[in-house]
């Protein structure tokens, strides 16, 4: 199973990003796809969550109002749309999937991890 991130990079506070997580049609087809970030020096977090068959969604707290994930079940691929974004946003982003039904918030509920993406806000 493949995950591929794209879409990071370097911001202004304030500004937006759209990350994106494409995967294969099979992958897409059940479970869960989450976003994690690790900042430098610290655990990787859960940043949010989709259900691919329902849309439910969920977000962590530091997110909620500025970040917004969505599918695209014709591509195959999820997007994370953050926007306001803060320095203390800066990490590399992951993109990971889980066949399980609910929305994992935790490393160990996930199956497949992409290789991340880097954001870099600037104050």
């Amino acid at each position: 199973v493949q995950l591929e991130e794209s879409g990071g990079g370097l911001v202004q506070a304030g500004g937006s990003l759209r990350l994106s997580c494409a995967t294969s049609r099979l992958t897409f087809s059940r479970g869960t796809m989450t976003w994690f970030r690790q900042a430098p020096g610290k655990y990787r977090e859960f940043v949010s969550g989709i259900i691919l068959s329902s849309g439910s969604t969920r977000y962590a707290d530091s997110v909620k109002g500025r970040f917004t994930i969505s599918r695209d079940n014709a591509k195959n691929t999820v997007y994370l749309q953050m926007n306001s974004l803060k320095p203390e946003d800066t990490a590399v982003y992951y993109c990971a999937s889980s066949t399980s039904t609910g929305i994992p918030e935790y490393e160990g509920g996930m199956d497949y991890w992409g290789k991340g993406t880097p954001v870099t806000v600037s104050s």
